[in-house]
């Protein structure tokens, strides 16, 4: 299935969502102003909930030009708990002082990131759709990258974590990505989706309940447990609450606010974006070496529109020697075919065969003092050689010596080096 198909898919669910969202505003005006009350807590613990995740990723986000007014009007809770019933999720999407919270940072702090942020799902979402349905996962963890990279597949975190998803190397290694110097498949859409359904169901298969495996994908499932022994054994987010890491606390309701947040754009005035990025691609198969440049030059590609569609290369360089995938606009699919000699041969020596495949070792000379490396002697001058006695040694001349070590007169210092080039 191409990214077109998946993509009409997608803009349906959207339509529907969007009028059922409508229908929700017209009984705007009966809906009760009941107010949610904050999350309980004992009196000796005070309940940090740390928005880092919020602020850091959000802050990686490019704002884009709005050419309407955001509206930010002062809903009453029972209006957002409404619309996030009305979602047709298998995860619960309960409201609370939290989520509203973050739902406000998102639709009133950050309208123009969230904007940047819905048109990238356009792109992304068909992908994560397609791995979670082929999974049997639900199709709201597609909100989960939101959170994690803002929808950039080459985010990075202090910590070391990557991609979309944010795999750290050793997780994204455990679930089969390949990581190193040249390919990190934590940056591919593909792979690393594929990945994270495998991590997500086994988290899922481990607690029995999908807000503590999204927790558990956050701070891990050791402090999950914890947490659970904490609570008397109590399996659900909300009741092992107090008990987890400030950031936890935090991540479920950051998901159900980014939930709300791209589902409801629109009726708070979050201004829709064209699509920046090649709307129907195709994605072929190769075994042979080549750099992302070769291929942009010569078919006119930009290059970094080709780093947008494989940002797994991390130097722009197909390694080869196994099956590697290459995205490509589907409409270019036929020229790379038809051109792939003349792509492989453009530039290739500077580009590709720069590496050396064979080196040969130092060899000592037959002449006492010398040896020798790629074609080339290395004779250290002794006290009492002359230019010419050197040049009779190695069946040369000495204007030939002068010339290879850049020297200007026959004058030579015991304990230098010269070069012979024969």
């Amino acid at each position: 299935m191409t990214i077109k198909h998946l993509l009409t898919l997608f803009i349906g669910g959207l339509v529907a969502i969007s009028l059922a969202a409508q229908r929700l505003d017209s009984i705007n005006a009966t809906v009760a102003n009941d107010t949610i009350q904050p999350i309980e807590q004992d009196s000796n613990q005070v309940l940090v909930v740390d928005t880092a995740i919020f602020d850091n990723t959000i802050a990686t986000v490019d704002t884009v030009a709005c050419s309407r007014d955001t509206v930010i009007a002062d809903l009453s809770d029972s209006i957002y708990k409404a619309r996030l019933q009305a979602l047709p999720f298998v995860i619960e999407m309960p409201y609370n002082s939290v989520v509203r919270a973050f739902i406000l940072r998102y639709v009133k702090r950050s309208p123009k990131q969230l904007a940047r942020i819905q048109r990238k799902a356009a792109y992304y979402f068909p992908i994560f759709y397609d791995a979670l349905g082929r999974s049997g996962l639900p199709y709201e963890l597609c909100y989960l990258p939101v959170i994690e990279s803002a929808l950039n597949p080459q985010a990075h975190s202090r910590a070391g974590a990557a991609g979309l998803w944010q795999f750290m190397p050793s997780t994204g290694r455990l679930y089969g990505l390949e990581i190193n110097s040249l390919v990190d498949e934590r940056m591919d859409p593909i792979k690393s989706t594929e990945a994270a359904c495998l991590f997500l169901k086994s988290l899922y298969n481990m607690f029995g309940d999908w807000t503590l495996a999204l927790a558990a994908y956050n701070c891990g499932p050791g402090n999950v447990n914890k947490a659970i022994h904490r609570a008397d054994g109590k399996k659900d987010f909300w009741s092992i609450y107090p008990f987890l890491p400030a950031e936890t606390r935090g991540y479920v309701p950051i998901f159900i606010a980014a939930a709300y947040s791209i589902n409801y754009a629109d009726l708070h005035g979050i201004c829709p974006e064209a699509i920046e990025m090649t709307e129907n691609t195709d994605t072929i198969q190769t075994n042979i070496r080549q750099h992302l440049l070769q291929i942009s030059e010569i078919l006119g590609i930009e290059l970094d529109e080709l780093r947008r569609l494989n940002p797994q290369y991390a130097k722009d360089v197909i390694p080869g020697g196994k099956t590697y995938s290459l995205c490509l606009p589907a409409d270019r699919v036929t020229d790379y075919i038809d051109q792939q000699e003349v792509i492989l041969g453009y530039r290739a020596d500077e580009l590709i065969n720069n590496r050396r495949a064979e080196i040969d070792l130092a060899q000592q000379t037959g002449l006492s003092g010398g040896y020798s490396v790629n074609g080339v002697t290395y004779y250290k001058i002794k006290n009492g050689d002359t230019l010419g006695g050197i040049a009779k040694k190695f069946h040369c001349s000495v204007s030939q010596i002068k010339s290879w070590n850049g020297l200007k007169s026959d004058n030579i210092r015991a304990g230098s080096t010269l070069k012979i080039k024969k």
